[in-house]
């Protein structure tokens, strides 16, 4: 048996976001504050001595050629130079268009894991540049640690000090397409920027979330219901929401209440990505 590696690719939660401008060439400019969660998709790769890169998992409406986790492990491959090849099976919990970073976090730790069984030894500041040819969420589950972003996303900064928390995240039973809601006309695109001094988990907004809400109804239902519960906003551009408890309990209690055919789920913070140790600083 061919030697394999495996691991979580983490959910991420927006915490808030804010679009700040649009630069010439269409892509907006955003600040965001990212957090993981210990909840997500199982990745696991197999190394292949013929230098292929194969999907072994099936995704509905995603071909494996265009399945970031096959694009990611070519990307590395030619980056590298390595002659080795890989077999990825994708084990998904993340719902496909939620706003919590399935697909760039299933690059990332693709590109982690890859970086390891390849012994490679590619540090972690080349691989998020490598990583953003793939996406601007991509980068950050390298970075590996909550963050404030800015730019499209790939400008990093830490954010330490941030209380443990527990969260219900629900899932509308939509999915909801990104340039679809960045290309609306009613969409705030002049949110005055703020610095890291001024971030507050609590007291923020995501600038996407009412162009969401009034393009689905079902993310507008869902929100109402989990701020019944306590203080809930969208994630990305949706369509998960999720709100912030002081406890497992309290939390567990939230999800079991949850209405079909919606579906919640129960998460830790997580602060340091699973799989940090996979690349160097």
């Amino acid at each position: 048996m061919s030697p394999a590696v495996e691991g979580l690719a983490p959910a991420k939660l927006n915490l808030f976001l804010h679009v700040v401008g649009r630069r010439p060439d269409g892509y907006h400019c955003l600040q965001t504050a990212f957090r993981m969660l210990d909840w997500g998709d199982w990745i696991q790769v197999r190394l292949r001595d013929d230098g292929r890169i194969l999907r072994t998992s099936e995704l509905v409406g995603v071909a494996a050629e265009e399945d970031l986790v096959v694009r990611a492990a070519r990307h590395l491959q030619q980056f590298s130079g390595t002659r080795w090849g890989a077999e990825i099976t994708v084990t998904k919990s993340l719902p496909l268009g939620g706003g919590v970073g399935g697909g760039s976090s299933d690059a990332a730790t693709t590109l982690l894991l890859l970086n390891r069984l390849w012994h490679l030894g590619v540090d972690r500041q080349t691989l998020q540049g490598q990583a953003l040819t793939l996406g601007a969420d991509v980068p950050f589950f390298i970075f590996g640690r909550s963050a404030f972003a800015e730019g499209v996303g790939e400008r990093l900064t830490p954010l330490p000090g941030l209380a443990p928390s527990w969260y219900v995240v629900v899932w509308p039973g939509v999915s909801v397409p990104t340039a679809q809601i960045f290309a609306d006309r009613e969409l705030t695109r002049n949110s005055v920027p703020i610095k890291i001094a001024d971030f507050s988990a609590h007291g923020a907004r995501n600038d996407l979330e009412p162009v969401a809400r009034r393009l689905f109804p079902e993310v507008d239902a869902a929100l109402k219901w989990l701020d019944s519960f306590g203080s809930a906003r969208m994630t990305g551009s949706g369509a998960c929401l999720f709100a912030a408890f002081a406890s497992e309990e309290l939390a567990r209690k939230v999800v079991a209440q949850c209405p079909a055919p919606w579906r919640a789920w129960c998460a830790k913070s997580l602060e340091v990505h699973p799989l940090w140790a996979c690349a160097e600083d």
